[in-house]
Formats: C-alpha cells, structure tokens, sequence
C-alpha cells in the first residue's frame, strides 16, 4: 500500500480510482466492509483502490474542545487499512484550508482531479465540506455531474446495535471493552512506552509493567482480563485504570501485571488488549487486602483464558461428517 501524504505527491492523477472517504477511527467492522467493497470494485472496473481519510480528526480543528478522544492513532490505522489490500492511502492534511472546501470543490480538487474517481463508497451517515453540508444526496448528485457512481453503505448492525466509531468509543469509556471488541473485530488495545513506576506494585502487591502517556481513549477505570503485547511476545494479563485510590491521591495509570512471566522486561513499548472488566477499581483498608484482591482478579483471569482456550479449539476444529462406504 502506498501512503500519501500530500496530494503533490501524486504527480500523475490517478485513473478509474474506486474510492472510499472517512476518518476511519477505529477502522471497525463498517468500515473494513466498506474496504472491502472498494477492492472490489477497483477490481470490476481495473483501477485502484484507493481510501481517503484526514490527519487530524477533522473536529480537532473545528471544535477542538468537543474532539473526540481517538480509538487508533494514525499509524495504527495505517497498519490496519493495510491489511485489506488497500491500494493508496490519501492522508489529507485537515486545516483551515481544507475546512473551507464546499463539497463541490472537494469533489473536483480531490476526487475528480486527483484520484480520477469513477466509483466512491460511502457509509450512510457520510457528511463533508465546509460545515458539514455535504451528504449521501449531495454526493451523488456532484457523482452524476462529474461522471462517477456513488454507492452508500447501509448502517451496519451487530446484535441490534449500529456500528460506528462514537458508539465504540461510549462502550470504552463505559468499560464495555468486549462488546467494543465485538464491534471492531478483534479487542480494544491501546498502545504506548513502557514507563518506570513508583515500585509500589513490586514492594507491596504485584509487579507491574506501567505503560506510558496516550493519546487513545482509555477504559473507564477498572481491572480488566487483559492480553499485554511486548514485541513479539503476548502475555496474559490483569490491567488496572486508574488512580490507585488504597495508595493515596494519584494521576491515572495504566498497570498490567502479567500471569505467564516472571523474568526481566526489556521492552521499550507495550500494548494491552482489554478482553472483559472484572470490576470497579476499590480503594482497599491496606496493601495486604489489596493484594488478596488481586490474587482473586488473577483467579477469574486465569478460569477466563482457560475457557477462552476451550472456545477457540472448538472453532477452528475442522468439522467431520460421516461417510458411507460405496
């Protein structure tokens, strides 16, 4: 996939692009199908597949103090619109001059003169332009003038529930980690250095590997069933958010204490993965019932995996069915 990060780089416009266009924060179920419909569709007509998306979240811009929280940063999403045989990536630059477009002018500056677009998928609730004003009908509409076709995604559902980036994001600050995952199809992680803590965790309960400042939405503060990435090694885990009321007033950390090791860390970053909130973060009478607590939390964590382990044997078993003999 190639990257983009200024339309200049492009130094011959593209021809018979297929073409998506969003903030892809998240890169969720939705929209992994509209990718998907864009690779095909690259495909039916022999151009590229191509995604449009911003740096920043465009509200960060208009109405930084209302800017959403983001559930993947920008390499993150880079990786994961990777993965799905994506062509080229645009990253527009989102700013005061970009913001000013209407929507006619960013369909004949960036769709029409650029990426030669001939087809363009869209979710349902699509909105662009200055202000916002552009919709599915006004694309449609600017489609039919400058000779591409618009196709628009229905809202997806899972379990009756829509899926969309702010939807996700409530379930996180909520703690709902595993219906969050449900929706984006694979768990909610969120990714940083790793960071020296004030040792009370070794001292006084369990060690645990602190991770650094993000710019992502955490869970609300809580002890998590977790899966902690370093490198290339996966450990299962118990993550606690929060404040560490039983130690006294502090800032909000992210510490994972890790099931499967005991040696020495060397890594420099981290992921944690967040499968299922176990409970509110307690402040306990002293570190010693702290430490009970925890040992009970890596209980549950353990019984957790042990049927997590069962459940995935039981999916990709290969399935047998009985034959009679001619």
């Amino acid at each position: 996939m190639r990257v983009v990060r200024d339309l200049s780089e492009l130094r011959e416009p593209l021809h018979s692009s297929a073409v998506t266009i969003g903030n892809f924060d998240g890169v969720h179920l939705a929209h992994r199908a509209l990718l998907e419909r864009v690779v095909r569709s690259a495909r039916e007509v022999g151009g590229k597949a191509v995604v449009v998306t911003f740096d920043p979240h465009p509200a960060k811009v208009i109405a930084p103090a209302r800017a959403p929280a983001t559930l993947t940063p920008l390499r993150t999403k880079i990786a994961l619109i990777d993965k799905e045989n994506i062509e080229f990536l645009i990253i527009l630059r989102f700013n005061e001059e970009l913001a000013r477009l209407s929507p006619a002018e960013f369909v004949q500056r960036v769709l029409v003169e650029k990426l030669g677009a001939v087809v363009v998928h869209v979710g349902s609730n699509f909105r662009f332009g200055r202000h916002r004003a552009g919709n599915t009908e006004t694309l449609l509409e600017l489609g039919k003038q400058s000779g591409f076709r618009v196709e628009t995604l229905p809202m997806l559902t899972i379990r009756g529930e829509q899926v969309s980036s702010s939807r996700i994001r409530q379930l996180v600050a909520d703690g709902r980690v595993d219906i969050a995952g449900r929706m984006l199809g694979r768990p909610y992680s969120v990714a940083g250095p790793v960071v020296v803590g004030e040792g009370l965790g070794h001292k006084q309960t369990v060690p645990t590997l602190n991770l650094g400042a993000v710019e992502q939405r955490l869970p609300k503060n809580g002890v998590y069933i977790s899966r902690t990435h370093l490198g290339e090694n996966v450990h299962q885990s118990v993550t606690n958010v929060g404040q560490k009321p039983t130690f006294g007033p502090h800032p909000i950390t992210v510490e994972s204490y890790l099931l499967d090791f005991g040696g020495k860390v060397d890594a420099s970053s981290m992921e944690i993965e967040f499968l299922y909130r176990l409970r509110d973060e307690i402040k306990f009478p002293d570190p010693k019932t702290l430490r009970r607590q925890i040992l009970d939390d890596v209980r549950r964590s353990l019984k957790f995996f042990r049927l997590l382990k069962i459940l995935e044997g039981r999916r990709h078993r290969p399935s047998t069915s009985a034959s009679t003999p001619a």
